[in-house]
């Protein structure tokens, strides 16, 4: 067999370039119009389709204007302010020390695994979701209304919020405790409270504490701004400095919000870290 000069050809078909886009089904493009007709429906009912370059430009020099207005902070009023200020922190205080035993109640009766009864657990679940999720502005105005202006009723929307916000977390802290000592000391003939006393709340005492101090700091950042609405403390201060266009008082008021705030988020972590350490 002659295998000398022969030339093989092989021909091969060229590869076909990758699709520059690939096609996607329908649906992902009508949901993608969907988001946008929202998005641009938001932003008119939110007051940006009509800002102009000019406007943003603009905003710069306003906030300028109002910080140099704020320079130096006043002095003159920082004994009104510093009662007021007081009383915010009585109240922040006060708020939590009545509405921590009061959310604890709520909490037994609203986890799964000690409520006495399943139309008590999703009665008390739902008063609980809907002191959590209504802003405490909201709880402020209304209880202006039932109880007049003053640090009564932003005392008893703390009180509220406190409720809302510790007796969810309280709930899920009880339910995920091991149930094993529990059921041993029922079994040994131990009530229902005693239960809870001697093997829950010891076991979630951690995330109890955790819940208490993010609570304090919440409900201090709260009541400086319920004074707005005519609930008493350093925000009606505020309010009253912005709209009277006193921004060096203004100024001296955020100064103190800024310290009072930090202080407390200070000695939360503080306290954290010493008791949990320990615990």
């Amino acid at each position: 067999m002659m295998m000398g000069n022969a030339n093989y050809t092989f021909h091969t078909a060229a590869p076909s370039p990758p699709a520059r886009f690939s096609h996607r089904p329908a649906w992902q493009y009508i949901l993608w119009l969907c988001f946008g007709a929202l998005l641009i429906s938001a932003m008119k009912g939110a007051g940006l389709s009509d800002l102009t370059l000019q406007d943003l430009v603009n905003i710069p020099s306003h906030i300028g204007y109002v910080l140099t207005r704020m320079c130096p902070p006043s002095l003159e009023r920082l004994d009104m302010v510093s009662r007021a200020m007081l009383q915010t922190l009585e109240m922040a205080l006060v708020g939590n020390i009545l509405g921590i035993p009061l959310s604890f109640g709520l909490a037994v009766l609203c986890a799964r695994n000690l409520t006495p009864h399943p139309i008590i657990y999703y009665a008390v679940r739902f008063l609980v979701t809907f002191l959590r999720t209504t802003p405490s502005l909201v709880w402020a105005i209304f209880l202006i209304v039932a109880v007049g202006l003053g640090p009564r009723s932003g005392t008893l929307t703390l009180v509220i919020a406190t409720m809302g916000f510790c007796g969810r977390f309280f709930a899920e802290s009880m339910e995920e405790v091991d149930p094993g000592p529990r059921e041993a000391l029922t079994a040994i003939g131990a009530g229902c409270v005693d239960a809870v006393v001697c093997a829950v709340m010891p076991m979630a005492m951690p995330a109890f504490i955790n819940t208490v101090l993010f609570n304090l700091e919440h409900t201090t950042r709260s009541s400086a701004v319920l004074g707005l609405v005519g609930a008493g403390g350093i925000g009606i201060e505020l309010l009253v400095s912005i709209q009277t266009f006193h921004y060096d008082e203004a100024a001296t008021i955020l100064i103190y919000v800024f310290v009072m705030v930090l202080g407390v988020e200070q000695l939360c972590a503080w306290i954290r870290r010493k008791v949990l350490s320990v615990s």
